[in-house]
């Protein structure tokens, strides 16, 4: 894909006006053409943090979260309701998730890597100790069912109510539940069985997902 050339965060520029979500899609639909970049400002945040937050800080959440426009953008004029442009834009970036994550265990499957785990690569604003960590834990989450991680970021890094992510993801709350549940066990159990990650969380007051 076309990347956007645009970075996560950005100042609204001057003189663009401050619209509503509906507007700003009435806008796009008219060809205006600060439309646009008017809807990567307002929404590119929540998306790169959701993705970044799910994938771990492995540089791959900017380059998706400008996937994710792409593919808004090019299904924008398919929005029937103009007000639900932030759950139009939040579905999309699920379904781009679920979908790097498939690609992820397609690619530890065929062993195209030595482990078939990603790369270590430095992570923006922490010591080494918690770099280390925080890596440890994101390949902790690799081997998650795909709905189970996904349900699982959005209840415990994002913070979303049961209800909220059963009306994200499309299926029952008992779903939810169920994804939810399994992964905080998977998770908890993983955690008390790496004796670093066991002791880090331990240090800072205990880890247990099922809470």
């Amino acid at each position: 894909m076309r990347r956007l050339g645009l970075p996560v965060q950005l100042v609204s520029s001057a003189g663009e006006p401050v619209l509503d979500d509906a507007d700003l899609v009435r806008a796009f639909s008219d060809g205006e053409s600060w439309a646009a970049r008017a809807i990567w400002n307002r929404h590119a945040p929540m998306v790169y943090r959701l993705l970044e937050r799910a994938l771990g800080p492995n540089g791959e959440a900017e380059d998706l979260t400008q996937d994710v426009f792409l593919r808004t953008f090019s299904s924008l004029p398919t929005l029937r309701d103009a007000d639900a442009l932030r759950s139009f834009i939040y579905s999309v970036a699920l379904r781009t998730l679920k979908w790097e994550l498939r690609r992820r265990r397609v690619r530890r499957i065929l062993r195209l890597s030595d482990t078939g785990q990603l790369p270590d690569l430095p992570v923006r604003g922490v010591d080494s100790e918690s770099r280390q960590i925080l890596g440890r834990f994101y390949v902790l989450l690799e081997g998650l069912r795909i709905n189970d991680r996904t349900a699982f970021v959005l209840r415990h890094m994002e913070g979303l109510k049961l209800e909220e992510i059963s009306d994200r993801m499309g299926v029952s709350l008992a779903t939810v539940k169920r994804w939810v549940g399994r992964a905080s066990q998977d998770v908890s159990a993983l955690v008390a069985a790496d004796r670093e990650l066991a002791a880090h969380f331990q240090q800072r007051g205990g880890f247990d997902a099922r809470r």
